[in-house]
């Protein structure tokens, strides 16, 4: 279980981005932290790593659910934060985005682990003083 220190945002675009070159099509990726950790940050990086787009596009899809990055390469970017059932999320459509043959980056996804494919990486972030974080990266297949 590698665990990463970062300690500034660019660092943290730097690390998403070297962390999505040993992905496969096809990743389920969840981003778990309290608000604020850098969960958004850190999917900047993985957008940028998966040549989706450039960080400066990235957003949070708090209020819109779904973001979706590139062209060639796909990257779907889900926030969960703003439903409360397992069936709000559902409706989203996650288990056609887990059959396309691209990169789902999920933002809240441990409330709804029902929903969740067996094969995934999990990516835990904590802050620890000022910008820095600790980054932990998990390959779990239940």
């Amino acid at each position: 279980m590698p665990t990463f220190r970062t300690a500034s945002e660019e660092e943290t675009i730097a690390l998403g981005a070297k962390l999505a070159q040993g992905w496969p099509p096809g990743a389920a990726v969840l981003l778990i932290g309290e608000l604020g950790a850098g969960k958004t940050t850190l999917a900047k990086g993985i957008v940028k790593g998966l040549g989706a787009g450039e960080p400066e596009d990235v957003s949070s899809p708090t209020f819109t659910l779904i973001h979706e990055y590139g062209r060639a390469r796909k990257v779907y970017h889900v926030d969960l934060y703003r439903l409360d059932r397992a069936s709000e999320a559902s409706r989203l459509g996650l288990e056609e985005l887990f059959d396309r043959n691209s990169v789902v980056l999920i933002e809240w996804g441990e409330k709804f682990p029902e929903l969740l494919p067996a094969v995934r990486y999990e990516i835990r972030i904590r802050t620890t003083e000022g910008d820095q974080r600790e980054i932990t990266v998990t390959s779990v297949n239940i």
